[in-house]
This record gives C-alpha cells, structure tokens and sequence, in this order.
C-alpha cells in the first residue's frame, strides 16, 4: 500500500510540476481544466496497470507455478531441540528487523490516521453545507437555490446552490455575483472540488497536492471569468471593479467554488492578458510521454507466469511467489508420502513446495525440534513441531555463499537471498548451468535458468529436440516444455506433410491442440477444393503454386480457432461452392457469412455469387433485400459489386431517388456513387 501511494505522490508531484512550467499561464482554460482532472486520476490508476515487459525498465522476475518431475533428494539432518522453560534467545539480526518492521507500522498506521482525520473533515464540511443549504430561507431561480445567508461572508457556491448575503451589494454587483456562480454551478465545478478534497485526504502528506488543489481551483476562477467576460450584458471594467468591492474578511468552506478569492491580482492579470496563440497547443502533447516514461519506470511489468502441468509421476510441486522472504513462517501437511510445506512472510507472500516423506529422515512430532535441508544453493532450518499429520513453525534460509560464486563463474549473477531461495526450492545446480552451456546456450542469466529448471528441461529432453530443430533458441524450450511437445509430436506434424515449420509454427500449432490427425482431415477436407482448383488453372502455373500453399499452418491454425470444419465446408457445396479457397472459408467464417445468408441471395434472384463478394457484401452488412431495393431503381447491367461501394459511401438508394428528383438521370450505379463521394468531399 505505502509504495502504491508514494508512487502516485511522484506522478502527481511531476504532472504538477509540468503544470507549471509549461500550461499554467495558457489561456486555455478549459483544456487546462481536464488536464488538472485526468491528471489527477491517472496519479491513482496508472501504478496499477501492467506494462509489456518489452516496454519496461524494470527487471522482471518470473513467477512460477509449476509441477516438476521428480528432483533429486536433499542431504537432511534432524535434531532433536529439548524444551527450555527460559525465554528464547534474539540474535542482533531478528531485533533489528523487528525495529525496521516496527518502524513501518508505525508509518503505515500514521498515514492511515492522517487520511481518517481528513476524511473526517470533508464529511463534517459537506454536512455544514447541505445544513446551510436545506436551513437558510431560499429563492429558486430554475434549478439554481438561491440561499441566503447573513453576516459578512463570500458568495460561493455548491451544487446547485448559491450562498449570498443580498443585503451588502448593490443590484448590479448582486447580478454579476449571481451569473458568476451560476456558471460556476452550470458547468459543474463542485466535482473538480470534490475530487481534489478527496485526492488531499489519501494524499495529504504531499505539498504538491495541496499546490495541486490551489492550481485546479485558480483555474477555474480563470476559466469563469472568461466565460463572464463572453457575456454581452458584462463589461470587463465593471466586472473587475465588483471583484474589488466584494471583499470579505471571512472565506466559505474549502468545498465551494467561490467568488471572492485571494489570488485577485492573477484573475485581473488574466482577463487582461493576450489570448494563448493555437500554434502553443504542442506543450500538452509532452505530457504523454511523461506519463508513458513513469510507467515503464515503475509499473509493474506484465506477469509472464507459468501454470503447468508435468507428465504422470510427478513428485513435487513448486509454487514460488516472486519476491519470496528467506525467514518467515511455515505451515506443513503430510499427504501418503509426501509432505507439503507452505512459506509464509507476510499476508502477501506465500509460496509452497512439496517434498518426498522419504526425503526427511525424521521429523519432530508432538513436540518441538529442528531439522534441516541442505542443498546447493543453501540451507533451510525448521523450527517447530508435528502433531499428527500437520505440523507448523518459522524457517530460516541461510544462502551458500560458494554457490553464489560458482554461479556467477557460470555467468548467472544472483545478487539477493531470495534468488538463492528460489535456487535452492527449485534445486538447481551449478551442473545444471554447465550442461545448459555445455549445449550451447551460453550468456545465461537466472530468469532463463529458473524457468528451465522448473520444468526439469534435462539434458535427455534438450538432446530428443535437438535432433528435431538442431538451432532450436533457449527461449523456446519452455514453452516447448509447457505444452509437452516432444520429438514424437514434431516427426507427427512433419509426417503430416509440413516439413519446415519453425518453433514458432509448432508452438502455435500445439497451442491449438492441432496434431497430425487433425492436419490429415483438414488437408482431406480442403483437397477437393484444391483439385479443382488446379484443373481450372491448368495453364496458370503461378496459381497452381499458390493453390499447393492453401494448407500452409497460418490455415490450419485459422481453421482451428475459427472452428471451420468439413460440416461447414460441405454446406456451402451443396449450395454450389465447390471450389473455396482457404482464405475464402477464414474470411466466409471470421464474417458469419452462414449457407442461410447466401440462401437469401439465391431466393432472391441473385445466383452465382462469387465468395470474395459474398465476404464484400457481409462486411457492409448488406442484405438481399437492399441489393433487390438498388435493382429496383432500374440501372443497366446492375452489378452485385457495385452495391457495395454504394452501401460503403452512403449512397443510399433514397438517396439515388432524391438525386433523379433534381434530374441527376444516371443509368449506371457507379455513377451515382462518384457523386456521392464528391459530395463527401
């Protein structure tokens, strides 16, 4: 929560600053008012979207929820701990992180106290005001409250209501008054107010959005003066001379908008200034990237996670939450023989791994004890007890530091304990690494290592796809992984008839769930199609060739996810559609152009249509019924196609009636779509 708020502080302190120096002495008030409010509200909601990792500037660390093949057993030892009646010893390191986390509760509980004593005072003040408004006696002008007030007072105004004593001015200053608030209220001012108190009450630590509040309410008095100055019945010497003389020693509540403000001088500067030239509108544009910049900054990039689920026989299950603590609780259940260890540190980090029973020589059941795992990466020490099959207590990692070197050797740099953490859960050796190098992927670093090894991708796995895709990249082995493609699967694809595919191409092709099977009835399907095709270009050798390429993957794909089938492809056969190409069946599709839509054409008189046309004529939402209404009309050699461009350029055939009407007589359609779109011009 604390980083959240600090991070919007930073954007609002920056928009405020560019504020500043860029837009504030811009006369474009009304511009500058919904920057001020877009401002303000992307300070809240920009931390909270995701970028492209691409696009970040932070490190990603990748979160993982994984089953993995079984991993080796871990060298345990058990120690029996007596119980001692005295108070448990505190090293220096546990105090000092108990301070630290002291510390932040207390900032976290004074900033919490800080927003309820302002959320207090915006309520007490927006009840003063409707008691003020429902209270006092009232004069209603349309759908403005006129409420009166006594004492020496400013006008204001909230809501639809206006606060005024009409007994301290004169009839003309009385009226401009008036006009001023009602302004105020016609354009809805009280929600910029409103929305600036309550960015103050999660904010009210940050000066900046205290400025931010003045600047947004300064404008606003800008942008009504000029809207007062554009009235006639106004004159701007005797506007400026009733601001002078509506001076009042005690101000309204900081939820008005309100005619008597200190900044005066600015407001009289302002009417008085020259008018901001157009040409200066290229400084908002600046703030865009600002924005983009603090995103790709600080946001948090967009999770690549992993869910996956190995072959049978899987032993031990990894669910590693980014940013894991190396002390902290753990909670432990005994499942037949393997036991479930959950890692908790806080209430948002909880991570678990599950281990063979087999692996823990003893465990202490009905009283405590600590028992320790060792590998690689490091050392785990439990505290605690079991009774029965649960068991809970706190844990310790202490990280191998002759690891970290023989790893940084390797060229995998892990710099903090929670990676040496993640190492050691996972199990990951500096044998690993080598054997990833050994076959080639040099320049490691651990978001490739941590994954691969999650996914228990072997050297034995490594081999089998190499010898499929002998330059297969790092990269694609875990989603190679992931999926389960195997050797089998790409001889079964390349079986199949494609011989070329990239990993690419077979990642997609699993992703869909596409196998040899389904290529063989999608290529039996289409085949008909294709030969006859071939038979009625046999002089066309470059058609031929492409017609060889309609069952290329990007098809296939298209063909799966569309959910085209040989169902769909025979219905438009028996409508006479022999001949369809791949492209023609994905579009067809991908538009619903259905059998019943080329039925209503066929009814209709309209035989033959050819299936580019039928996509044309889908994508304008054309109907038989249309292209009957434009035959009606009586256009020599009428054609199907031209009511496309007509129906795309708006020439409507009521349209056709009222151009005839002024003795526009074409007797072609594409006619009176040329005029249409000179019209249009």
């Amino acid at each position: 929560m604390i980083p959240y708020i600090l991070y919007t502080a930073l954007i609002l302190s920056a928009c405020f600053g560019f504020y500043k120096l860029l837009l504030q002495k811009e006369t474009f008030f009304s511009l500058n008012r919904y920057v001020l409010l877009s401002c303000m509200l992307l300070a809240f909601t920009l931390p909270l979207i995701p970028v492209p990792q691409q696009l970040s500037f932070r490190k990603h660390s990748v979160k993982q929820d994984i089953v993995i093949n079984k991993i080796p057993s871990a060298i345990i030892k058990t120690e029996t701990v007596k119980e001692v009646p005295a108070e448990p010893a505190i090293s220096q390191e546990t105090k000092q992180i108990i301070n630290v986390d002291v510390l932040m509760q207390g900032i976290i509980y004074l900033y919490w106290f800080g927003v309820v004593i302002f959320g207090l005072n915006f309520l007490m003040q927006a009840v003063i005001l409707l008691f003020r408004a429902y209270s006092a006696s009232v004069i209603q002008d349309g759908k403005f409250r006129i409420v009166e007030i006594t004492g020496d007072k400013a006008p204001c105004s909230f809501g639809n209501n206006i606060f005024i004593n009409p007994e301290k001015y004169e009839w003309e200053t009385y009226s401009q008054i008036l006009l001023h608030e009602k302004i105020h209220i016609e354009q809805k001012h009280t929600i910029d107010i409103l929305l600036a108190e309550i960015v103050l009450i999660f904010q009210w630590f940050n000066p900046f959005a205290w400025q931010w509040r003045k600047a947004l309410e300064t404008n606003l008095e800008f942008l009504t003066d000029d809207q007062m100055l554009q009235q006639s019945s106004v004159e701007k010497e005797s506007y400026q001379f009733s601001l002078l003389k509506v001076a009042a020693p005690q101000f309204p509540l900081s939820l008005t908008t309100n005619y008597n403000q200190s900044l005066l001088k600015k407001r009289i500067i302002m009417m008085n200034s020259k008018k901001s030239n157009v040409h200066t509108t290229w400084k908002y544009f600046f703030l865009v990237p600002l924005l983009v910049l603090f995103a790709c900054l600080f946001n948090q990039p967009a999770a690549q996670s992993q869910n996956v689920i190995s072959d049978k026989g899987s032993e031990k299950n990894v669910n590693i939450q980014d940013g894991m603590k190396t002390d902290g609780n753990w909670f432990a259940v005994i499942k037949d023989n393997s036991i479930e260890i959950n890692f908790k540190s806080d209430e948002h980090d909880n991570s678990s791994t599950t281990f063979q029973l087999s692996e823990l020589s003893s465990i202490p059941r009905d009283k405590q004890g600590e028992f320790t795992l060792t590998r690689e990466a490091g050392t785990m020490t439990f505290t605690g007890k079991f009774e029965g099959d649960k068991g809970m207590g706190t844990y310790k990692f202490t990280p191998n530091k002759d690891y970290s070197t023989a790893m940084r050797k390797e060229g995998v740099e892990l710099t903090k304990d929670n990676d040496l953490m993640v190492c050691f859960l996972i199990n990951i050796k500096v044998s690993y690494v080598q054997m990833l190098k050994k076959n080639g992927y040099n320049n490691l670093d651990k978001d490739e290592v941590i994954p691969l090894a999650a996914l228990d991708v072997n050297e034995a796995y490594i081999t089998s796809i190499k010898k499929a895709i002998p330059d297969i990249d790092l990269e694609n082995l875990v989603p190679f992984k992931s999926l389960g493609i195997n050797n089998a699967f790409i001889d079964e694809i390349r079986n199949a008839g494609y011989k070329d595919l990239s990993p690419g191409n077979i990642i997609a092709l699993k992703s869909q769930g596409i196998d040899g099977k389904y290529i063989s009835d999608f290529r039996s399907s289409t085949k008909n199609d294709r030969n006859n095709k071939n038979k009625s270009n046999n002089n066309d050798d470059e058609n031929n060739d492409n017609n060889n390429n309609d069952d290329n993957d990007d098809d296939i794909i298209a063909f799966k996810s569309l959910n085209i089938d040989k169902a769909f492809i025979d219905s438009f056969k028996t409508l006479g559609y022999n001949n369809l190409s791949n492209s023609d069946l994905i579009g067809m599709k991908s538009l619903n152009v259905t059998p019943e839509y080329v039925k209503s054409f066929q009814n209709a008189g309209f035989k033959n249509i050819q299936a580019e046309n039928l996509i044309a004529l889908k994508s304008q939402n054309v109907t038989a019924e249309l292209v009957k209404e434009y035959k009606s009309l009586g256009f020599e050699d009428f054609d199907i196609e031209e009511v496309v461009g007509a129906k795309a350029t708006g020439t409507t055939p009521a349209y056709i009636k009222a151009m005839k009407a002024k003795g526009h007589n074409f007797k072609s359609l594409d006619r009176y779509i040329a005029l249409k779109a000179l019209a249009n011009n």
